[in-house]
Parts: structure tokens; sequence; C-alpha cells
């Protein structure tokens, strides 16, 4: 890395959009920046604005309005790359990506991996690198997207895949759901301290008008119950909602309907 590139460390600052979305705002100090996921170009051009920024680059981890819907307004301003999963239903102004390619950020100095997660949409990608990952509405802090457009057994494969990053790995997931994730996942494991803990720190956040993430993939692999689908309390809770569920894609299948009823 050049000198002039490492004199400021990366920040990442989350611009709040809608209800509950996170538009992530990547940049070092200097004038250029990268964005993750603006379903709304608004407030991106506020942060950037305030903050003296030239947007560079966005990084989009699926199709949905909410995640992409401010990419054509925010090219009408600026000259930026964008970077998104090989679907059909994103503009022309998209570069396909797919699993193994390497994305790179040259004004900061970032080189991401992305990886294939499909299950809340049938092309939703991640983007790893630099112990970061933009999982969008795959993986959430304490929870996982809807199946819209994919399988249990997508979903499960896609966990799998994220459980295998490093436990250090920072966590930045496209909305705040985790109080109301934290609370679902207590009915799961009740008896899961860290779970108790986590729900703890996340009402305290919350209540001083916080956000809660990043998380970390650790702290997901001990309180999240959609990337627990083999420990024996999480799958013992499927059964009592299913009987047939047994470890893996089916208890996750269980969780995913029980979540979605409550």
């Amino acid at each position: 890395m050049s000198q002039n590139k490492t004199s400021h460390a990366l920040e990442i600052d989350a611009i709040p959009a809608f209800d509950d979305n996170y538009i992530w705002l990547l940049h070092r100090g200097g004038k250029h920046a990268a964005v993750v996921d603006p379903g709304d170009a608004d407030p991106v051009l506020q942060a950037l604005s305030d903050r003296g920024l030239e947007l560079r680059t966005i990084l989009i981890t699926h199709h949905h309005w909410d995640h992409a819907g401010g990419v054509p307004d925010l090219l009408r301003h600026y000259q930026a790359r964008v970077y998104g999963p090989d679907d059909e239903r994103l503009g022309d102004w998209n570069q396909a990506c797919h699993e193994g390619d390497r994305v790179s950020l040259p004004e900061l100095d970032l080189h991401f991996e992305v990886l294939d997660v499909p299950a809340h949409t049938r092309s939703h990608i991640a983007f790893h690198g630099h112990g970061l990952l933009f999982s969008g509405d795959t993986l959430f802090s304490v929870g996982c997207g809807r199946f819209f457009e994919g399988t249990p057994e997508q979903m499960q494969l896609a966990m799998d895949k994220l459980r295998q990053l490093p436990a250090q790995t920072a966590v930045y997931c496209g909305h705040e759901y985790t109080e109301s994730n934290c609370q679902f996942a207590l009915a799961v494991e009740p008896d899961n301290t860290a779970l108790q803990a986590r729900y703890a720190e996340v009402k305290a956040l919350r209540s001083g008008g916080q956000r809660t993430l990043p998380s970390t993939l650790g702290a997901e692999l001990a309180t999240n119950p959609f990337l627990r689908t083999r420990e024996p309390a999480v799958v013992a809770a499927a059964q009592e909602q299913d009987q047939r569920a047994r470890a893996g894609s089916s208890t996750m299948a269980t969780l995913r309907a029980w979540k979605d009823r409550s």
C-alpha cells in the first residue's frame, strides 16, 4: 500500500435510510468514497457533501429497490463504477460479479472477494475482504433474510460458507433488525447465555438511539440460530415446531417459517 493511501485508517459510516436500512459509506479521510447498497440517493448525496467526498465505487449485494434503487440518481451526479450480482433486474450500469471475482477499489486501496450467497434473492452476493463482510440481507445480526427467491438448502449452504470466515470478521448487514432478531432467537434458545448477554447489550444500545452494527462472525456463531442449525438445542427447538426437522437445512426451513409467523 502506498504511503498516501495508508495515512488515514479506513472509516465506515452508517447512513440511515428508510425505516431501518443502513447504507455503508467507506472512505479514508481523503476525497474518494464508496457506498454499499444505496437504496436511496438523497442521504448518500448529503453525506458525501457533508464530508467533501467524491463517490467512486458502488457495491450492490442484491437487486431489491431498498438496496439498489438510488444508483441511477447517484450516477447522474458521479461517474462511479457499480459492481453487483449478475441479475437482469439491475440496470445496464451494473458490472456483474460472481463467486471468485475480485473487486478492486484502487482509490481506497481495498479489494473484496465476491461470494455467492443466494436464497433471499436468487442472485444475492456478499463482499468479503480486509476483515469485513458486507452481507446485505443474507446474514443479519442474529438472523437471516427471508427466502423470497431461494430455498432452505441454499440458505444453509450460504451460512455454511460464511461460517468458514475468520471469527473476527466484522459483519455489516443491510438492516437494523438485531433487537427483534434477538427476541426470536431467545424463543429458540432461551438458555443461551451468550444470546442473553447480546440481547441486554442490544436493548441498551437501541434505547440510547445507537446502532447495533457491525456485529462479528464470532458473535453470530454464538447467538444466531440460522448459523446454529446443527446445534442440538436449536434442532430440538425446531423439532418442537415440526417433528420432521433434522440438523441442517430442514431445521433452517423450520426456523425461517417460525420466524415468518412470529
